[in-house]
């Protein structure tokens, strides 16, 4: 079958997104690839149209074994054949899965890396396979921001089977990365395909210095604007996931933690749970999202600053994997920089883990599009602004802030630069703190000439000659400040500088979060309707999440396997009234339109 009739009866869709269709057809002809498209931008099409056109069975390495079965249940769900190979299975499972394989009735195995490895001259031997993709493959690679071991080995598979096309697919690899992987799995003759990282649903924001209780109530009042939106929060550490969510749970909104000191069966249950909808919100370490193909996360929130810009752009590439509108928030402050740049030192890749810091560094602490300078981190340039993030929607104003530098800068110095970021706070303020009485620093000049500014302005402002380099924090003395030859040339008046303006308003932002647009869909052409651009009805678009709901419950598969959030969107704009319309939407192929198809129209009737 042809492929784009593949890409319909099964996906939905009329058209192939960028480079899919030339990737597809390179597989086809036998070449080796590696593949870089973001979260969310089609990668496993990629991999599973080959798998249907071609003779055989397609093996998909996976690090995830919920991974594994969200993308089985999903094939399903399209009328697929596919299944999973991992140490979930007993015997009698595998014994059938071998079975199916033998007979050729399976397009798609996905397996485990050390089950791949097992199997390697008994199973895979035995049967005929059309192609290798190993998902998430910069986990192969040392300089990946997720390295497994257990990748290692999967070089053996160009020796094995020199004729079976390879596909190493990944969201996120910087250029050292990427030529690892080349390398590490023998393919030094892959083409690489590199789409676009932009991922303009997703609005970028940064807040800057929010204290525990700040953040607390910046949270609530987001979530509660959202009370449909499921969502991550990231966090640090372990402790923190736990008193985030327990703190949400008071006020009523539904929330678990997930780490990596719960047992397998607590991560597992809060998995289910959150893609079933049965809960809203997940505050997480990175133990949680590799394994989450859930499409209708709504936002993801970083409570604390990441510690790369490969790891933040996976992460907030969980939300809106459907491409229908999300949120993205980062909190950072000067305790995340001082407790990352701790861990970076103690890394056994110090060089090169301070280097992404200081990178992702640089991502918060911009004054200009945010965007611009994620893509340009992956090797992607654009000459103008999103207008989706916050510093496009509201740019930052500047002052003359050299008199407040050289207050800080003062302290350090007439300290002997012996002094903690907090210690400067305490002298510049003038409060008595024992350190200061301790230490006779309440007897210095500077003491107390900072006093009409807040604590938190001084923080804040710290932060920004800290980013600007007019002092460095020694991690190898106990933290303390050192001035740079520019912070000096700022303190002896041989250069101005100036500060941004604290906006005071994102934290009032906080008390009154944005609701979110409906997503607004261009003109629609559908046979028996006429063209509209008209925005979605919402409560149609209840109803149809409602019956979705009701149609996976039946079926004991999470909502979003059903049909994700945007084909709901299109649904309530478009409200097809005739099983004939109701295929022509994006994302309904002819598997779905017959299996739900009557129930979703018949709604739809009722309504209009």
């Amino acid at each position: 079958m042809d492929i784009n009739e593949l890409l319909r009866r099964h996906f939905g869709y009329d058209s192939f997104r960028d480079q899919q269709e030339a990737i597809i057809r390179h597989t086809l002809a036998g070449g080796d690839s590696l593949v870089l498209m973001p979260t969310g931008g089609g990668k496993s099409i990629c991999y599973q149209i080959p798998a249907l056109a071609m003779a055989g069975t397609a093996i998909v390495v996976s690090p995830l074994i919920s991974l594994m079965k969200d993308q089985v249940e999903t094939l399903r769900s399209n009328g697929i054949e596919a299944e999973a190979l991992n140490s979930n299975n007993d015997q009698t499972q595998d014994t059938i899965i071998r079975r199916k394989c033998a007979q050729g009735d399976l397009k798609l195995l996905y397996i485990s890396p050390e089950k791949l490895l097992a199997e390697m001259d008994y199973l895979l031997r035995a049967i005929k396979i059309s192609l290798f993709a190993i998902d998430e493959a910069h986990c192969i690679s040392q300089w990946g921001h997720d390295f497994r071991p257990e990748y290692t080995q999967l070089g053996l598979l160009r020796e094995r089977f020199p004729d079976v096309p390879i596909m190493a697919l990944t969201a996120t690899a910087d250029k050292i990365t990427r030529r690892d992987i080349v390398e590490q799995l023998h393919i030094g003759k892959a083409q690489h395909f590199v789409s676009s990282f932009d991922r303009p649903n997703l609005s970028l924001s940064v807040k800057r210095g929010y204290k525990a209780g700040e953040k607390l109530r910046f949270i609530l009042n987001f979530i509660k604007a959202r009370p449909l939106d499921a969502g991550i929060i990231y966090c640090l550490s372990r402790k923190t996931t736990e008193k985030v969510a327990e703190d949400l749970r008071r006020q009523g909104i539904r929330a678990l933690p997930y780490h990596a000191a719960l047992s397998p069966q607590e991560r597992s249950q809060t998995q289910e749970q959150f893609k079933n909808d049965q809960v809203q919100v997940v505050c997480a370490t990175v133990a949680f999202g590799m394994g989450i193909d859930k499409s209708n996360i709504r936002w993801v929130i970083h409570y604390n600053l990441p510690k790369s810009i490969e790891s933040f752009y996976q992460e907030i590439g969980r939300a809106g994997r459907d491409g229908a509108p999300a949120d993205t928030v980062l909190f950072y402050s000067l305790a995340d920089i001082v407790q990352l740049t701790e861990f970076a030192k103690q890394s056994g890749q110090q060089d090169i883990n301070m280097d992404k810091l200081r990178r992702m560094r640089e991502y918060a602490e911009a004054s200009v599009c945010r965007r611009r300078i994620l893509l340009n981190y992956f090797g992607e340039q654009t000459d103008h602004d999103c207008d989706n993030c916050d510093i496009c929607q509201n740019p930052p104003q500047r002052f003359d802030g050299t008199r407040l530098c050289q207050m800080a800068l003062s302290a350090m110095k007439r300290t002997s630069e012996q002094i903690r970021i907090s210690t400067t706070i305490e002298i510049v303020k003038g409060i008595l703190s024992p350190e200061v009485k301790r230490k006779g620093y309440n007897q210095l000049k500077t003491f107390g000439v900072g006093r009409d500014t807040s604590v938190n302005d001084w923080q804040d402002y710290l932060l920004q000659m800290l980013q600007m380099g007019l002092f460095e924090i020694a991690y190898d003395e106990q933290q303390h400040t050192k001035v740079t030859p520019l912070g000096e040339d700022v303190l002896y008046g041989r250069k101005d500088v100036e500060l941004s303006v604290i906006d005071r308003s994102v934290k009032e932002e906080a008390k009154k979060p944005k609701k979110r647009l409906h997503l607004e869909i261009p003109a629609i052409s559908i046979p028996g309707l006429p063209p509209t651009t008209d925005a979605e009805d919402p409560k149609l678009f209840e109803a149809l999440r409602q019956l979705r709901l009701q149609c996976a419950q039946e079926e004991g598969f999470p909502p979003y396997i059903v049909f994700s959030d945007k084909v709901l969107h299109s649904l309530a704009q478009l409200k097809p009234t005739t099983l004939e319309q109701f295929g022509f939407v994006s994302g309904v192929g002819e598997h779905k339109k017959q299996k739900y198809g009557e129930r979703f129209v018949a709604l739809i009737r009722r309504y209009v």
